[in-house]
């Protein structure tokens, strides 16, 4: 078994995509997860205009890369956020249209959120593949951590606001043979094990829905993100290879950030380069070759000490050295006289 090495262009949207392709080509990789912004995969056109898959496919083609999912972080996080003043940052105009709206609540951007959530999955059944990457946001994350004490039901309330306006969205992903996976993450309505399994109930076990593993996200917070693999084994749709350092020592700003920047050396954690942080990539090997996965290990490339373009060429050649396959039998099969 060999998996594809892909690199997720989110943090890349400044290139156009062909010369993002050529560079990926000239590192080592075997495809691209298409990010729906900058000029990479755009939903409307995908729908729109009968050659434009076609044409992606193309572009890729000509460096010898392939697409096996596209990723739609920034529209996912607003259709459960409360939405404020940050989301207009994110989101494509016609999904922010006039912000909050007379109301206020910022209802008519979630709704305009879902409902391109939905169009994504039709657009990634168009383009051909079988994965949306992305975020769900979340009406409670405020609440972690939080005092006065939170009353249980408010808890359960954000779990099903997140079930009342996802399920919908993942009943399209169904009709279209596409599955939505969530990059289990802190603002999201799944940020550990915990969580997630608490999702995974409030939908219902849709099975148009799983996760984006990322142990980046995971470690940092001490979960075990080994033990995440085996606990959602049917539920792991897609996989993102970022590391992360943290700390073994007291610091200045902890795991909440501090209100510090990334980059800031009071920090507890930061994401690094593949190979340059504390996540143990041999375990997670195994543990997804004891699952069956054999889908793409996707690069999703942050470090804010190393240049980018030298970090994405090591990265990838990183990856490959520490992903192999099972074994397809007993170690001591051979002694057996049988």
């Amino acid at each position: 078994m060999s998996r594809p090495v892909t690199l997720f262009t989110g943090q890349w949207a400044d290139l156009p995509l062909e010369t993002l392709a050529e560079k990926a080509a000239a590192w080592g990789y075997d495809g691209l997860e298409l990010a729906c912004w900058g000029d990479h995969f755009d939903v409307g056109r995908a729908l729109a205009e009968p050659d434009y898959c076609r044409g992606r496919h193309d572009l890729l083609a000509r460096y010898g890369l392939t697409v096996h999912a596209i990723s739609n972080h920034l529209v996912g996080q607003a259709v459960c956020d409360r939405i404020d003043a940050r989301h207009e940052a994110i989101l494509p105009p016609h999904v922010w249209g006039s912000g909050a709206g007379a109301r206020g609540d910022g209802t008519d951007v979630q709704a305009r959120a879902a409902t391109e959530i939905m169009a994504t999955a039709r657009a990634a059944a168009r383009l051909g593949v079988s994965v949306v990457n992305g975020f769900t946001g979340s009406s409670i994350w405020h609440l972690l951590y939080s005092f006065p004490p939170v009353p249980p039901a408010m808890i359960e309330a954000g779990f099903e606001d997140f079930a009342r306006r996802w399920t919908p969205i993942l009943d399209v992903f169904r009709e279209e043979g596409v599955r939505f996976a969530l990059e289990v993450h802190p603002t999201e309505i799944a940020f550990d094990s915990a969580s997630a399994a608490r999702a995974v109930e409030a939908i219902g076990g849709h099975e148009a829905f799983g996760f984006n593993y990322d142990p980046s996200h995971l470690a940092y917070q001490g979960v075990d993100y080994v033990d995440f693999i085996g606990r959602f084994a049917e539920r792991i749709f897609h996989v993102h290879m970022k590391d992360v350092w943290w700390a073994s020592h007291g610091t200045a700003a902890g795991v909440f950030g501090g209100h510090t920047t990334f980059g800031d050396r009071r920090r507890h954690w930061e994401f690094r380069s593949p190979g340059r942080g504390g996540v143990d990539f041999e375990e997670i090997v195994r543990a997804l070759n004891r699952i069956g996965y054999d889908g793409p290990l996707s690069i999703e490339w942050e470090d804010m000490g190393m240049d980018r373009e030298y970090g994405a060429e090591e990265a990838c050649d990183f990856v490959r050295s520490v992903d192999f396959p099972p074994s397809g039998v007993a170690f001591d099969a051979a002694f057996s006289s049988e």
